[in-house]
């Protein structure tokens, strides 16, 4: 199904399909096409079609009424469904009995969620694979994975099973499997979406943790935050401004000042990708943009960096750990090797190490905010590689060295963790093909500026469009 989800909802709030047809012709999709790439971990088919056939009797309650759509499985949960929070085995029968945000306001919009999709242990890698369900394979060549750690949802949307599905970010995982599977992947500014976390409400912000989508057109995903987008009051961060995102697709960019870093001036990136981006990122001059490369004068080494947005993460993970093992459940036999050398580390930071790391951190904001003084977005390659081998251990991981320079398997060749250090809105749009296989340029906004990212992506959406799914 390669129909667009706004146009899908079109159809059927003018009566044109019902919403038991478009389930139906869905999930027969999906029974089809997810074992050759493994994008779900988990199915309700029975569930979702009752729910169409309540939709099919009810008035529209919402911009996305029958429209299907998925959760991650991760830390998004609704009632009764199990969470193995990336496949680990100690939780392959764990419910819990509440609702995520994202399940919440997709449902009030008359969304149909048919299941949840795979992840990451943890989410903690840029690639998608674990030891119960095994690794999302990329539509492109099921040879190599979807990137993480929202790989199945972008697997899914790439291969036409769904319009729309669900994305978390706390380090780019929105981003880089979109790039990955050539996809559109948003992320919103920072308290544009509600990031409803307990018991620590404040501990989706180091790094900043981001709800957004994952769909085939910009159209789509300015539709998903119509949805998603909002006020609540359970966020400490959220922000009570409203956003017309669909307004913002039709403005254009005559006149922005975009800024092109090939590399954020620290990271490695393979040629083949370098090139793809250099070359997308003058489409923004046909449509009357000024593009300019620039220095962001970042000084700190790129593993450094990574290495501190794992240790920033950790006091999250170590609670979520703490949290399974007071309800008696010892996940630690179920965790990968470098997932577990994180977590150790995790145990041991002190106050003064955490100040250290968000000193580095507010460096990386500033270099942002220089460069957002003269600039309205800044461009460059999503992630610094091509997609890579699935392993069949259960533990794959990103590559480790690019163009000869070492760097972390688990998040070091993703320029897209910086947008979480800083909280700036994010999109990563299909920028062309390199050796057959998808490459993605991230636009990066100011500080709440979602309507220019989307401004910017509809537009080059327009200029440089991009197949609407694997069937090439």
């Amino acid at each position: 199904m390669t129909v667009p989800g706004i146009e899908i909802a079109r159809r059927i709030r003018e009566r044109e399909v019902s919403p038991v047809e478009v389930m139906d012709a869905t999930l027969r999709t999906i029974e089809e096409r997810n074992p050759r790439l493994n994008a779900f971990a988990h199915l309700a088919f029975e569930e979702a079609m009752e729910a169409a056939r309540v939709a099919e009797r009810s008035d529209p309650v919402g911009p996305l009424h029958g429209v299907p759509t998925a959760l991650k499985d991760l830390f998004d949960f609704k009632p009764g469904w199990p969470a193995t929070m990336g496949g680990i085995r100690a939780l392959r029968d764990y419910r819990p009995p509440f609702a995520c945000a994202w399940c919440e306001r997709m449902e009030r919009a008359g969304a149909i969620i048919v299941g949840k999709t795979n992840s990451p242990t943890m989410g903690l890698r840029g690639v998608t694979d674990n030891y119960l369900f095994g690794p999302t394979r990329n539509p492109w060549d099921v040879s190599l994975n979807a990137g993480g750690s929202s790989g199945g949802a972008a697997a899914a949307v790439a291969d036409g099973m769904l319009a729309i599905a669900e994305g978390t970010d706390g380090g780019g995982s929105i981003r880089i499997p979109a790039a990955w599977c050539g996809v559109y992947g948003y992320k919103p500014a920072w308290g544009r979406a509600p990031s409803i976390i307990r018991p620590n409400a404040f501990g989706g912000a180091a790094p900043f943790l981001f709800e957004g989508v994952i769909t085939r057109t910009v159209a789509d995903a300015a539709l998903g935050m119509t949805a998603l987008a909002g006020y609540d009051p359970r966020d400490p961060f959220g922000s009570r401004e409203q956003v017309d995102f669909p307004g913002a697709l039709d403005r254009g960019v005559a006149g922005m000042r975009i800024a092109y870093s090939p590399d954020l001036d620290v990271f490695p990136v393979d040629r083949r990708v370098a090139a793809v981006v250099g070359d997308a990122v003058r489409a923004f001059e046909e449509a009357g943009a000024s593009v300019e490369q620039v220095r962001l004068g970042i000084t700190h080494d790129q593993r450094e960096l990574s290495d501190i947005w794992c240790r920033l993460i950790m006091p999250l993970n170590v609670a979520t750990v703490e949290g399974l093992l007071a309800e008696g459940i010892d996940v630690r036999p179920d965790l990968p090797p470098e997932y577990l050398h994180w977590l150790d580390i995790g145990y041991e930071l002190t106050a003064r190490e955490n100040t250290r790391d968000q000193i580095v951190r507010t460096e990386i904001f500033d270099a942002m905010q220089a460069v957002f003084a003269d600039f309205d977005l800044l461009v460059h390659p999503t992630v610094a590689a091509l997609p890579v081998p699935n392993a069949d251990t259960g533990n794959t991981l990103g590559p480790s060295e690019i163009e000869g320079v070492e760097v972390d398997p688990l998040i070091g060749w993703c320029l897209t963790y910086f947008a979480n250090f800083t909280g700036h809105p994010a999109a990563s749009i299909p920028a062309g093909t390199a050796d057959g296989l998808p490459v993605g340029m991230q636009i990066t906004g100011r500080t709440g500026a979602d309507t220019d990212v989307l401004a910017a992506s509809a537009t080059f959406e327009r200029l440089r469009p991009w197949p609407l799914s694997t069937d090439r």
